[in-house]
């Protein structure tokens, strides 16, 4: 049976995710979690998802098997060498850490999931301030699939349109960890880095590592994931 105002949240595991999921209950949302086993290279974001989820007192947390691999085409997926040491938001062109369709494939799954639980709010962490330049961030691609999923599903044409949630697209990670600290967001259980070691520890060099690291240093803190000496 659906609970009260439920909302399907996109959990990583990582920091913009976690916080996401704070906003979404404090913001009075019966938050279900769904996560992606996607062949990434940094999987060890899924056992973060779990210990947020559970923080968080997740009620449904649901972590669904997909494999864009079969495709390739992505740093994050394929045999390609993660970028290193690179200023993540210099210039336009879109980096080889980009998993084609990634954003739309989740966003598809979250609304089966919104039309079977009686959900009719997503909240995916998307940001395009602070970010690689990845495309499926921006804002109209947000409104462009808000408007496709409005015309696609039987919960919207029978009068229970979807609404895409993006609490951070306007945020700078600074502004983003600060948002979330507020809300009592653990840093320590999230996960962000593209490239991790065998036991899960960040590289400290790609681009997600770069921009929550000097995001921490910003507010003078620092930053509570495990990293890579040296």
């Amino acid at each position: 049976m659906a609970q009260p105002n439920p909302a399907i949240v996109l959990l990583s595991g990582g920091l913009d995710s976690a916080t996401v999921l704070a906003i979404a209950q404090a913001d009075g949302f019966d938050a279900l979690a769904l996560s992606f086993r996607y062949g990434q290279r940094h999987a060890v974001e899924l056992e973060a998802a779990r210990e947020v989820a559970a923080a968080a007192q997740v009620r449904e947390h649901r972590i669904v098997d997909i494999d864009p691999r079969v495709f390739g085409g992505s740093a994050l997926t394929d045999d390609i060498e993660v970028p290193k040491d690179r200023d993540p938001t210099a210039g336009d062109e879109i980096p080889v850490t980009y998993v084609p369709a990634r954003n739309t494939i989740f966003l598809s799954y979250a609304l089966a999931f919104a039309e079977v639980r009686g959900a009719q709010d997503i909240f995916i962490g998307v940001n395009a301030v602070d970010y690689s330049g990845y495309p499926d961030c921006r804002p109209e691609y947000i409104a462009a699939f808000e408007r496709m999923a409005n015309l696609g599903t039987k919960a919207a044409v029978t009068g229970r349109p979807v609404r895409i949630h993006t609490p951070l697209i306007k945020l700078t990670k600074v502004e983003i960890i600060r948002r979330g600290r507020a809300l009592g967001v653990d840093y320590a259980l999230t996960r962000s880095c593209y490239d991790p070691d065998a036991v899960g520890r960040a590289c400290g060099h790609c681009d997600s590592c770069q921009l929550r690291l000097a995001a921490f240093a910003k507010l003078g803190l620092t930053d509570p994931a495990p990293y890579i000496q040296g």
